[in-house]
């Protein structure tokens, strides 16, 4: 990537939670980031929390058919995109046998569908500079089996296959793609999965050897570390940012 253009980011989902953090990440760095969601009020507030160098952009990303003429729009106003972070993502906690169909795919669509289709539209321009970095965001639901997640568990194991097959294909050409697994980070997400959960607090508290849950900030430097050169032999590897959480006992 050359230093004397600015670089250019999307991160889907960027409006709060982990996405934000790697906003705030990517802006602090003087990297142009376009944060992309469905919720313009929330978009606004981030704008205004992270300054000149964010550009929020309002899209449903789980309307495909919509995603080329998006990412269209923003070639032709940025020129570029150096950097693309799939974050966006929903979950949902039900009992396997009470799962619809209509549920498992809405998940699948959201989580997965949707990286597909941004990421395809996204390579055909970063083929074209010749360089760029893409960063799904995996789940320690990937890593081993999680009960009463069965969508969201699936289309993550499933981002982990993708990104291997992504980055085998694409960076002979100049473009690494990696992910990141995070942990148990303190987000309101998992504020509210654990706290009306004890007992899975305590799990995952028990499994965690570091022996606290992670900040998003945490997250944020990873997705830093892996869109600059300084990753710039690392290449399809999904990195666990868990506090030891994926091999603690």
């Amino acid at each position: 990537m050359s230093t004397t253009k600015k670089r250019v980011a999307i991160v889907t989902g960027g409006g709060s939670g982990l996405g934000l953090a790697i906003a705030e990440k990517f802006t602090t760095n003087g990297i142009d980031t376009i944060i992309v969601g469905r919720d313009e009020q929330k978009l606004k507030k981030a704008k205004d929390q992270l300054g000149d160098h964010c550009y929020p952009m309002t899209c449903d990303v789980t309307n495909l058919s919509a995603i080329p003429g998006f990412i269209e729009k923003i070639t032709a106003r940025f020129g570029h995109i150096d950097i693309l972070v799939n974050n966006a993502g929903i979950n949902m906690k039900k009992e396997f046998t009470e799962v619809t169909d209509e549920e498992f795919q809405s998940v699948i669509t959201t989580n997965l569908c949707s990286v597909f289709a941004i990421s395809r539209e996204v390579v055909k321009q970063m083929l074209k500079q010749g360089n760029g970095s893409i960063i799904n965001i995996s789940s320690m639901a990937a890593q081993y089996g999680l009960p009463k997640v069965i969508a969201y568990s699936a289309s993550k194991t499933a981002i982990d296959g993708m990104t291997r097959a992504m980055a085998v294909e694409l960076s002979p050409k100049g473009v690494r793609v990696n992910a990141i697994a995070p942990g148990f980070i303190e987000t309101d997400m998992t504020a509210k999965a654990l706290n009306t959960d004890p007992e899975r607090k305590q799990k995952v508290f028990g499994r965690t050897p570091m022996g606290y849950m992670g900040k998003p900030d945490d997250i944020g430097e990873a997705a830093l570390f892996l869109a600059s050169d300084a990753a710039k032999y690392i290449t399809g590897v999904v990195l666990p940012v868990d506090g030891g959480n994926s091999i603690g006992f």
